[in-house]
C-alpha cells in the first residue's frame, strides 16, 4: 500500500473547494402593539397654559397588575389622591403582573401623552422607585435625548450606560440601611455618571431608613423645585 505525502509547500498551490454560499437576504418588518393602563392628573388652569411639563412616575414591584388603584399606594399618585396639586402633568403608568418594566413601552406611552396632551417636550421628567428607579435608570438609557431629568429612588442600573446619560440632570435617592436594594446599587450608578463627567448629579443618602426612601423624597417640596428647574439639553 502507498501513500502519497504533498509537500507542505505545495499546498498553497492546490485550488480550493467553495461551497455555494447558502445564506439568502430576508427582511421583517413588525408592528408592536403596546398597551399600558395608566393615572393621568392634570394641573390647575390646564387649558389656560399652552404647554406643561410632564412627569412621569414609575411605582415598584408591589404594585404590579391590573388594579390602577395600586399605583396610589406611593409617591405622587398617593399625595394627588390625598389632594395634592402639582404644577405639571403627572403620569403613572402599571405594569403587568410578574412583569419588568419595558423602556420600548414606556417611550411608547410618552410619545401618546405628547400627541394628546399640552406636554412640554424640553421638560418631561421621570422618577421611580425600586423596580421604577431600576426602570428610570433604564428609559434614560433608552432614550437619551427625551427627558430633562430623572430621579431613581432606592433604585439601580448599568454602570456602562453612564457613557450615554451622563448629560442628564440626575438625583438619586436611596436608604442607608436598604435591605431590599442594597445602597451601593445606587453609588455605583452616581460613581460611573460622574467618571463620565456629568455636572449635574446629586445623591442623597438617607442614613437611617430602609428601603422606603421614597416617602421622604417624595414628600420633599425641593425635589419638585429642583425638577422644574430643569430643562432637556440641546447637546
Amino acid at each position: 500500500m502507498s501513500s502519497l505525502i504533498i509537500p507542505a509547500s505545495l499546498l498553497c498551490c492546490l485550488p480550493m473547494v467553495q461551497e455555494a454560499d447558502s445564506q439568502q437576504p430576508g427582511q421583517m418588518e413588525v408592528q408592536v402593539t403596546v398597551k399600558m393602563r395608566y393615572l393621568i392628573s392634570l394641573p390647575d388652569g390646564y387649558d389656560k397654559q399652552e404647554k406643561w411639563p410632564l412627569l412621569l412616575f414609575l411605582h415598584g414591584a408591589g404594585e404590579r397588575g391590573d388594579d390602577l388603584n395600586l399605583v396610589k399606594k406611593h409617591g405622587p399618585p398617593k399625595l394627588i389622591a390625598a389632594g395634592r396639586k402639582f404644577p405639571f402633568i403627572t403620569v403613572s403608568p402599571q405594569c403587568d403582573k410578574n412583569k419588568w418594566w419595558d423602556a420600548r413601552a414606556l417611550n411608547a406611552l410618552v410619545t401618546h401623552i405628547e400627541k394628546n396632551h399640552k406636554v412640554d417636550a424640553d421638560r418631561i421628567y421621570v422618577t421611580g422607585l425600586s423596580m421604577g428607579g431600576f426602570g428610570t435608570f433604564a428609559l434614560a438609557a433608552e432614550s437619551t435625548r427625551r427627558f430633562a431629568a430623572i430621579a431613581p429612588v432606592c433604585g439601580g442600573g448599568e454602570p456602562i450606560h453612564a457613557f450615554r446619560t451622563h448629560h442628564i440632570p440626575t438625583w438619586v435617592f436611596h436608604g442607608g440601611k436598604d435591605r431590599v436594594v442594597p445602597e451601593a446599587r445606587s453609588k455605583e450608578m452616581v460613581d460611573a455618571l460622574k467618571k463620565r463627567g456629568a455636572k449635574n448629579v446629586l445623591y442623597t443618602v438617607y442614613p437611617d431608613a430602609g428601603h422606603d426612601s421614597w416617602t421622604k423624597t417624595y414628600s420633599n417640596p425641593k425635589f419638585y423645585d429642583w425638577l422644574l428647574k430643569q430643562r432637556r439639553s440641546a447637546k
